[in-house]
C-alpha cells in the first residue's frame, strides 16, 4: 500500500469526523478513496490484536476459524487504536497529523515479522492442543487460507463501522437545524447505536433464529436411521402409549426406539434384569410445557415407571436430545430396574438453543420435575423409587431450575448428575463462586464436599477424597477444555479465575487472558465443542459410567465391570 494513500486526515479519527461534519458532504470519488484509507494508530492496534489472536484457547482451531477470530480481533484492535490516538491528542491538545512514509515502512516491516512469528507460534500451539486431545485431523489448505480470511473479515467489519459513522454524521448535520451541535452529536450516536442494535438483535438475529427454527422443525419430523417404533408397552410411542409415535419428534423417537433391552443388560451383568421404562413427550405432543410435562408423566405412570427402583428425570438439550451414554449407563447400573422421563422444548440444536432458548429450558426443567414430584410425593414412602435428576449442557441449566439450592437438591432427590454445565447456571455459579478457599475453579470444593462435588474424570477420584460423602450426592462433570462451561460475556473485560490458576490436564499453560481476544476465541470454540474426542471439550460419554456409579452407589459392580461398561457405552474402536 502506498504511503501517499494516507496523506489526508486520518480516516476513522474523531478529528477527521469533526472536520468533515462541519463542511459539505464529500463527493463520491473522495468517499471511495477515503473508504480504503487507514490510520497508523489503528493499524498498530489491529496488528497487536491480530497477533495475539493466535494464542491458544480451549480447543484446536482450523485455519478458517482462526482467520475469523484474527479478523474480528484486528477490527477491534483498529478501533481501539483510533480511540487511543484521539484520547492522547486530547490530552496533548494538538490536532491530528498525517503519518510520515517512514512510519508506514516501520509498520509494514513489523507487521511482516510479528504476524509471521505469531502465525508460526500459533501453528505450534495448535499442534500441542491436538496432541493433548488426541486429535489427528489437520488441513494444510485451510491453514494457508487463514491470513486471507482474516483480511476479508477485517475489511468487512471496518467498512460496516465506517458506514455507521457516515450515517451518524449525516444524521448529526440534519439535527443541527433544530438543536445545538453537542446535543445533535449525542442524539445522533444514540439513534445510530439503537438502530445498529435493533438491526442485529431484532432483525438479523431474529430472522436467523426463525429460519433455523423452520429448518429444524422439518428435520424433527424425520426418524433417525436404524430407529424403529418400539413394540414394548414400556416405551412412549409403543403399544398403549398416551403419546403417539409421530408426536415424539426426531430425538424423542431416537430416545424411546433405542437403548439396552433386558437381554442386553442381563448378558452384561450375568444377573436377571428388567426392561427399562422410557417416557417422552415431543413438541408436537402438546402446545405448552406444562401440559407436555403432564402427558409425559402420565405415560411414565402408565408404563409402570413409578414402580421401578430408580427413576430419572432427564432435562434435554434444545432439540430434545438425550445423550444415550447418560441413560444407558443409568439403566445398566440399575440392572434395568429403572425408568427415565424427558421432554422436548425446542427444535434448535444444542449450541443455538444454548444462546437463545434459555427461558424454554428453564420452564421445561421446572415443569417436568414438578410433574414427576407431584406423583412421586403422594406415593407411600416405602413404595417410592429413588428419584434422580440429570442433564447435559442446557439440560443441566433446565434441571437446576427446579431447585433452590444445595439443601433442596438433597431433600428432594436421591442423587443428581449434571454434565457440562453452562457458565450461567444459577446453582453451578453459586457453588463455584462460594467454593472453599484454596480450591481451583476448574475443580472446586463446596462445603467440604458434603453434598455437591465436581470432577473432570471420576475414574481418578472425586475431591475431596478424605471427606465423607453421605446421603444425596450431587455431581458435576466438567472438562477444563469445555467452552460451554467457561464461556461468559465477562471474558471480554475481566480475567476469570480458571485462566489465572493452574490449567487443567488438556489446556495449555500458554493460554492467557487477553481483553476482547479471549472472549472471541472461546466464543468461536462453542459450535465445535463436541468435535473432539471423548473426555475433552463438551464430549461426555464414558464418564457417565463412573459418574452414575458414584451417585447411585449400585451393588454388584466391580472395577472390572465398570471397565467393561465404559467400553459398551463408548467403544474405543
Amino acid at each position: 500500500m502506498s504511503p501517499d494513500l494516507h496523506q489526508p486526515p486520518p480516516e476513522g479519527s474523531p478529528d477527521s469526523e469533526e472536520a468533515e461534519s462541519e463542511g459539505a458532504e464529500p463527493a463520491a470519488g473522495f468517499w471511495q478513496r477515503r473508504s480504503l484509507s487507514l490510520t497508523l494508530p489503528g493499524c498498530w492496534g489491529a496488528l497487536l490484536l491480530a497477533c495475539l489472536s493466535f494464542t491458544p484457547s480451549l480447543l484446536p482451531r482450523g485455519g478458517i476459524l482462526q482467520g475469523l477470530i484474527c479478523g474480528i480481533s484486528a477490527a477491534i484492535g483498529y478501533g481501539l487504536g483510533v480511540v487511543a490516538a484521539y484520547v492522547w491528542r486530547a490530552f496533548a491538545d494538538r490536532e491530528a497529523r498525517s503519518a510520515s512514509p517512514g512510519s508506514w515502512r516501520v509498520l509494514i516491516i513489523c507487521a511482516i515479522v510479528l504476524f509471521g512469528l505469531s502465525f508460526g507460534l500459533g501453528q505450534y500451539w495448535q499442534h500441542e492442543i491436538r496432541r493433548l486431545m488426541g486429535v489427528t485431523d489437520y488441513n494444510l489448505l485451510t491453514t494457508l487460507a487463514c491470513p486471507f480470511v482474516a483480511a476479508l473479515v477485517f475489511w468487512l467489519l471496518l467498512l460496516a463501522g465506517r458506514g455507521l459513522r457516515r450515517l451518524y454524521r449525516w444524521l448529526a448535520r440534519h439535527l443541527r437545524r433544530w438543536i445545538g451541535p453537542r446535543a445533535a452529536g449525542v442524539v445522533g450516536w444514540v439513534v445510530v447505536a439503537g438502530l445498529a442494535w435493533a438491526l442485529v438483535s431484532g432483525v438479523l438475529l431474529a430472522g436467523f433464529v426463525n429460519a433455523a427454527n423452520e429448518a429444524f422443525s422439518l428435520r424433527d419430523t424425520e426418524t433417525p436411521e436404524g430407529v424403529h417404533q418400539p413394540t414394548s408397552t414400556l416405551r412412549s410411542g409403543g403399544p398403549g402409549s398416551l403419546v403417539p409415535w409421530d408426536s415424539l419428534g426426531r430425538q424423542g423417537r431416537a430416545f424411546t426406539g433405542d437403548g439396552p433391552s433386558a437381554a442386553d443388560i442381563g448378558t452384561f451383568t450375568h444377573r436377571p434384569a428388567q426392561e427399562p421404562v422410557r417416557a417422552y413427550a415431543g413438541l408436537a405432543t402438546s402446545d405448552d410445557a406444562e401440559s407436555r410435562a403432564e402427558r409425559a408423566v402420565a405415560d411414565l405412570e402408565r408404563a409402570g415407571g413409578f414402580q421401578r427402583a430408580n427413576l430419572l428425570v432427564m432435562t434435554t438439550t434444545g432439540s430434545g436430545w438425550v445423550d444415550p451414554a447418560a441413560v444407558d449407563s443409568f439403566e445398566y447400573l440399575g440392572d434395568g430396574d429403572a425408568a427415565t422421563v424427558a421432554m422436548q422444548y425446542s427444535y434448535l440444536p444444542s449450541w443455538l438453543s444454548y444462546l437463545v432458548d434459555q427461558s424454554k429450558a428453564r420452564e421445561a426443567g421446572r415443569e417436568l420435575f414438578d410433574a414427576v414430584y407431584d406423583v412421586w410425593s403422594k406415593l407411600p414412602q416405602d413404595q417410592r423409587p429413588r428419584l434422580f435428576v440429570a442433564g447435559e449442557s442446557l439440560g443441566s441449566f433446565g434441571g437446576e431450575t427446579a431447585f433452590s439450592g444445595e439443601y433442596d437438591l438433597r431433600n428432594r432427590t436421591a442423587g443428581t448428575l449434571f454434565a457440562g454445565p453452562p457458565n450461567f447456571n444459577t446453582l453451578f455459579r453459586e457453588f463455584s463462586d462460594h467454593r472453599d478457599g484454596g480450591s481451583p475453579e476448574i475443580e472446586p470444593v463446596y462445603k467440604q464436599g458434603r453434598t455437591v462435588r465436581f470432577t473432570d474424570d471420576p475414574t481418578t477420584g472425586i475431591l475431596p477424597k478424605d471427606e465423607a460423602w453421605n446421603g444425596t450426592r450431587v455431581l458435576y462433570l466438567m472438562h477444563p477444555s469445555d467452552p460451554i462451561v467457561w464461556w461468559s460475556p465477562d471474558l471480554a473485560l475481566s480475567e476469570p479465575d480458571w485462566i489465572g490458576e493452574a490449567p487443567g490436564g488438556d489446556v495449555l499453560e500458554e493460554m492467557v487472558w487477553i481483553p476482547f481476544v479471549t472472549f472471541w476465541q472461546v466464543t468461536a470454540d462453542l459450535p465445535f465443542s463436541t468435535g473432539v474426542p471423548d473426555g475433552h471439550g463438551h464430549t461426555y460419554k464414558a464418564a457417565y459410567v463412573d459418574g452414575w456409579n458414584a451417585v447411585m452407589r449400585p451393588t454388584g459392580f466391580t472395577p472390572q465391570d465398570l471397565d467393561r461398561l465404559r467400553e459398551v457405552i463408548q467403544p474405543s474402536h
